[in-house]
């Protein structure tokens, strides 16, 4: 099982309490974790990547193992502590002002 951590903005558009855990099939990347989890909360898709481009949206980070994933290509599979399900892939939501 796969864990992923989403902002409080996006866990309450979909509903959910805490984290979530997926079981997803073949290379586990960003880009397979993001479908999956379009396809069990349909009402986020488009919110943590642009539905045309499917690039990460400006104000969402990932991070695993205390590391920023959000530059890495979408298609490189996730570190070996997300695969295993001893830490999460953590989505956050980064906050600009001034």
């Amino acid at each position: 099982m796969i864990r992923v951590e989403l902002p409080y903005h996006l866990r309450m558009l979909a509903n959910i309490d805490d984290e979530v855990e997926l079981d997803v099939q073949g290379p586990v990347t960003q880009r397979s974790v993001l479908d999956a989890i379009e396809v069990r909360y349909p009402m986020l898709a488009g919110t943590i990547r642009d539905h045309a481009t499917q690039q990460r949206r400006p104000f969402l980070r990932f991070y695993a193992n205390g590391k920023d994933l959000s530059l890495q290509s979408p298609d490189v599979e996730l570190p070996d502590e997300v695969l295993s399900g001893k830490e999460p892939l953590l989505i956050i939501g980064s906050i600009a002002g001034g």
